[in-house]
């Protein structure tokens, strides 16, 4: 299939997953507080721009089946807020948890929210290392155009990208992975200094459900702990 053909195809698999999704998470009454038993290494999921936690529960789920507790962050609800504001909410379920050594696992916007806690925050501590899916690390040269701030919020020059850009301690501890075509990040998602993991499918939704998200989490999670 030639390139434009198989990116099509590609972005239309990717929309109908993602429609898919977000209409069962909004008839899921599920309680997020039924997958914090586990006795492996503690999970925090991240999601994406007007997502809620619930767009991730299938992996959410399979993370919880291989035995890890896998918490979620409420407040965030669909993720509109400034980065550095769900960073904060990010570190304070950290900090009134008392969670230590966690594995965040972050689909898009979620990346940039993590990379905030672990560079720019006082729960860094707490961290292992994060899974990035995804991320806009770099910006879309696609968000100036958007209509709403939230969405403009990604462009390659706004100040938050520019700083999180600068902060090149934390990266070591980032996997970030990512498809070989993204509609939304068309740049991609590599992070100097970070394990890059291309994934030879396309899409910014639909490879959250590819099984090399969950062994790269699990992968993370057999490393020896962070120091400190």
């Amino acid at each position: 299939m030639i390139r434009p053909l198989r990116n099509l195809a590609w972005w239309a698999a990717d929309y109908a997953y993602a429609a898919g999704w977000q209409v069962r998470a909004f008839a899921n009454r599920t309680d997020p507080a039924g997958f914090h038993s586990g006795e492996r290494v503690p999970i925090l999921v991240i999601p994406g721009v007007y997502e809620s936690w619930k767009f991730l529960q299938p992996l959410v789920v399979a993370l919880h089946d291989r035995g890890h507790p896998v918490h979620v962050v409420d407040p965030l609800r669909h993720n509109r807020q400034p980065v550095a504001a769900g960073a904060a909410l990010v570190t304070e379920y950290l900090e009134r948890h008392g969670l230590s050594d966690v594995v965040l696992v972050a689909h898009s916007k979620g990346g940039l929210i993590g990379k905030h806690v672990m560079a720019l925050g006082p729960a860094t501590h707490r961290v292992r290392g994060m899974v990035a899916v995804a991320a806009p690390f770099g910006g879309s040269r696609y968000a100036p155009l958007m209509v709403t701030p939230t969405l403009r919020s990604f462009s390659p020059r706004d100040a938050t990208i520019l700083a999180l850009a600068r902060e090149t301690g934390v990266n070591a501890r980032i996997v970030s992975v990512y498809g070989r075509f993204d509609p939304h990040i068309p740049g991609g998602s590599e992070l100097a200094g970070a394990q890059n993991v291309v994934i030879e499918t396309g899409g910014h939704f639909r490879i959250l459900a590819h099984p090399r998200v969950i062994a790269e989490v699990a992968a993370m999670a057999e490393l020896p702990p962070a120091p400190g």
